[in-house]
């Protein structure tokens, strides 16, 4: 298995606006190994999520060259796109995408049903208990505050193991004190786990905690890649 969880050659996203073409993002250079916490930062329509959806699969690229995990997605069929996010990276949104009717633990449940992947309830539970959860397993979206439930989605994004989460403005709907919190939970997991996240965000009181930050604007690197304090 490759160090290099992401590499991107000259990367390019472009779109048409009626007869306008679009450029979201301009031939970025990129390497984030495996065990980084890093954050892609920067204004609204700078290019972060545009950048994460690559990196997600859920998006084409347009020109250049992106790796994930040692192979080249640039060319990809859908099929094959579809195969390499299902197994293998985690999504974190911020509106948490959870269904309503069912509780914490049958949301996490389910998305295992989808991917295929037969898990005992008790693992199930422990993923919960890993996000500060173990009291709310049975509760509804509605009877859980807006950090809970991106804790559960935080839980359901590592249900099938995957190699890395990706987590696009998962704050943003959260007040400051709440955030901070989120924060702590993907530093515990990044610390203790080892495992890779990209974070997408605004915000610089968050974007400036993790060990590396990537600052964008208009589609390009602002910035160099700097470490935090």
């Amino acid at each position: 298995m490759t160090d290099t969880i992401v590499k991107a050659e000259k990367l390019s996203k472009t779109y048409k606006l009626f007869a306008e073409e679009i450029r979201a993002v301009d031939n970025v250079d990129i390497e984030i190994k495996k065990g980084e916490f890093v954050s892609l930062m920067g204004p609204s329509g700078s290019g972060k999520t545009t950048m994460l959806d690559m990196i997600g699969c859920l998006d084409s690229v347009s020109s250049g060259r992106l790796e994930i995990l040692g192979r080249d997605v640039s060319n990809l069929p859908e099929k094959k796109l579809v195969e390499i996010r299902r197994g293998k990276i985690g999504f974190i949104f911020q509106d948490f995408s959870l269904i309503p009717s069912l509780t914490a633990l049958e949301n996490i449940q389910l998305t295992l049903y989808f991917a295929g992947i037969n898990r005992d309830t008790s693992e199930t539970v422990k993923l919960l208990e890993r996000v500060g959860l173990g009291k709310r397993i049975n509760h509804l979206p509605k009877q859980m505050s807006g950090g809970e439930n991106q804790r559960v989605a935080i839980a359901r994004s590592l249900a099938a193991n995957p190699e890395f989460l990706l987590a696009d403005e998962p704050t943003g709907h959260l007040d400051s004190e709440t955030s901070q919190e989120i924060v702590n939970v993907f530093k515990q997991l990044n610390v203790e786990d080892g495992l890779t996240i990209i974070l997408a965000t605004h915000d610089s009181s968050l974007g400036l905690q993790t060990p590396r930050t990537i600052y964008l604007r208009d589609g390009k690197i602002d910035k160099k890649e700097k470490a935090s304090a």
